[in-house]
């Protein structure tokens, strides 16, 4: 009985790590949009669980209302980021022109990462 045991615990323990360990190596997020070529990285880890837990299909939006919202996020952050202010949650430019589409997929993450960056260092981007 002894055999079999200790090496069904070993076993057990074995498969047990393996999601951790996943979950260890997605610490960055990088969203492909197959129709438009574009993709958005995002490094913060802390916004995957945020974003799982807020976005939901029945929050989406048209892909014009994220393009809209965006630029008007997109110019609140390089504002800031251009006078030196909140440096500790915006530390680089994003260069995002209104003229280009960049794919819902892209702009729905960028619209949520704004929406996730004002809940969590109460920085107004949307607004």
């Amino acid at each position: 009985m002894k055999t079999f045991l200790i090496p069904a615990l070993i076993a057990m323990l074995a498969w047990s790590c393996k999601p951790a360990q996943q979950i260890a190596k997605s610490t960055s997020h990088k969203i492909v949009s197959d129709s438009s070529g574009y993709e958005i990285t995002i490094i913060d880890p802390a916004f995957d669980n945020w974003y799982l837990m807020h976005f939901s299909p029945a929050k989406d939006y048209s892909n014009e209302y994220y393009r809209s919202k965006n630029q008007f996020g997109v110019n609140n952050w390089n504002d800031c980021f251009m006078h030196g202010r909140y440096h500790h949650a915006i530390d680089s430019y994003i260069n995002y022109e209104s003229s280009v589409d960049y794919g819902i997929e892209v702009n729905r993450k960028l619209y949520w990462y704004f929406k996730y960056t004002e809940e969590k260092f109460r920085i107004r981007l949307l607004r």
